[in-house]
């Protein structure tokens, strides 16, 4: 097939012989938001109440240590400063044999190396800590959806 651009003489009129697909592409549009919007409607679901989460402030226990990170990379074990990495991990094995073992709250500051915390992360793997956490502040936009100040 042939296409006629006009170039030619008056006499050349011909009908064009193409598909013009913009009805074609309006009415399948048409079905695909029908389509899109009665699918929610059939699918079909288990009335559930689901439970409303809510932030709620950290709660230490009698048993957990906290080891605090400061920006200078001085070690703090429940506000005792830490003199050296042997100190450490003796600190960290008499922890790792209690029964129930206690939970470590890692803070480190946001201004210290990562190299820092991790250090205290391979001691307290070395010294056979499971439970280990660490503690962030929350963003200010968070504490003001929930209503906590």
């Amino acid at each position: 097939m042939s296409m006629n651009l006009g170039s030619g003489s008056e006499e050349e009129h011909e009908v064009m012989a193409t598909i013009n697909t913009t009805p074609l592409v309006d009415v399948m549009l048409v079905l695909l938001i029908i389509f899109l919007i009665t699918i929610p409607v059939i699918t079909k679901t288990v009335p559930v109440h689901l439970p409303h989460a809510d932030n709620e402030p950290t709660k230490t226990k009698p048993g957990t240590i906290t080891i605090a990170v400061n920006q200078d990379g001085t070690i703090f074990w429940n506000d005792k400063e830490v003199p050296n990495d042997t100190v450490l991990l003796q600190e960290v094995e008499e922890a790792a044999v209690q029964n129930p073992q206690p939970d470590v709250h890692i803070r480190g500051d946001k201004n210290a190396d990562y190299k820092s915390v991790g250090h205290v992360l391979y001691e307290l793997q070395r010294g056979g800590m499971v439970k280990i956490a660490f503690i962030s502040q929350p963003n200010a936009n968070e504490l003001t959806a929930t209503g906590a100040y």
